[in-house]
């Protein structure tokens, strides 16, 4: 089966997942959707408006690559259409949008995954596997960073520096760690950060973020994030257990260690390992996670309540921002 797709928004994300859909056996792009008509042409068939899109390129997928602010109303155009949904993170702004995604998809009973595309990642996806495997023991302490220069839109009014639409970095790029730690360590339950979102003398040329999480199991997180971040993108990742300690940096040429104790106990032994052995591109292996469980009926590897579930975390720590106290997650 060839599963026809619509894209709506032919911006940054739009483009990749263009270029990831026309590669992928399997799927082709039929309609897409942005009031930039030579963007939309230059990703595929441009349509002037949702109802012809829908009606003309009778597409079996509506993946949606629009600034935050728009999820909301394309989920529940799609769900309405009885369309399978792919939704950028991410989800929404506020809990009460997520909810009301996540009502109209339900009951319209189709499937939907959002783009937290970080499980994807090799590095982070190896890291998981070794904290599944019980590599470090019981996991003590988590330091994450995420950090990049001011989001450029090329001249295009920049949402990004309008913390009302995207949330500043909390809520647009350390989601993604949000999400991952969320999936491999668990529940959180207390929330504490600083940061510049709402000091206006700063935000809107850069943002930086330092987020505290309390697990359910007791670890603790601790989340850095930077769009002041002057030499290119880097991640760096940090895991120590009862039994050992992962790491992760991108400025290095091993983009995964772990120095783990012997069975004695006398000392440890840095094990490198490289998970870039030839595998797809992230954003391309999430597409093609989506497709194989529609093929397969199987439930979407990451869900919506997934992607509420990291937003509630990333809003937390805004909150916690703001007052100075920390938040208690329910």
């Amino acid at each position: 089966m060839t599963y026809r797709v619509a894209l709506i928004g032919a911006g940054t994300m739009g483009g990749v997942h263009a270029r990831h859909w026309n590669a992928m056996p399997g799927a082709e792009i039929v309609g897409v959707l942005d009031p930039r008509a030579d963007a939309a042409r230059a990703a595929g068939p441009a349509f002037a408006d949702w109802d012809t899109l829908i009606s003309q390129s009778k597409p079996d997928i509506v993946d949606i690559c629009t600034p935050t602010p728009f999820h909301r109303e394309y989920v529940e155009k799609a769900a309405a259409a009885g369309k399978a949904i792919f939704v950028e993170k991410p989800l929404s702004r506020s809990i009460e949008d997520c909810d009301a995604m996540l009502a109209a998809v339900e009951a319209a009973g189709v499937p939907a995954m959002s783009g937290h595309v970080l499980r994807y990642f090799p590095e982070f996806a190896a890291a998981k596997r070794a904290v599944d495997a019980g590599k470090v023991g019981k996991p003590i302490t988590i330091r994450t960073a995420r950090m990049a220069g001011f989001p450029d839109l090329g001249g295009r009014p920049n949402w990004y520096a309008d913390p009302a639409q995207s949330g500043g970095l909390v809520l647009d790029m350390i989601l993604h760690d949000f999400d991952w730690l969320r999936w491999t360590f668990g529940p959180v339950t207390r929330v504490f950060a600083k940061g510049l979102y709402g000091q206006e003398e700063y935000f809107g040329d850069l943002d930086y973020a330092l987020v505290t999480l309390r697990f359910a199991s007791g670890a603790v997180g601790h989340v850095t994030g930077s769009w002041a971040h002057p030499g290119g993108f880097r991640t760096t990742l940090e895991i120590a257990g009862d039994a050992g300690l992962i790491e992760h940096d991108s400025d290095r040429s091993a983009p995964l260690s772990a120095m783990l104790k012997t069975k004695g106990g006398a000392g440890g032994v840095a094990v490198p390992e490289s998970p870039m052995a030839p595998t797809e591109d992230p954003y391309y292996q999430e597409l093609a996670a989506f497709v194989h469980a529609l093929q397969n009926n199987l439930p979407p590897p990451v869900t919506l309540q997934d992607a509420r579930e990291a937003t509630r975390i990333a809003l937390a720590a805004l909150e916690s921002i703001e007052t100075g106290k920390s938040v208690t997650l329910s």
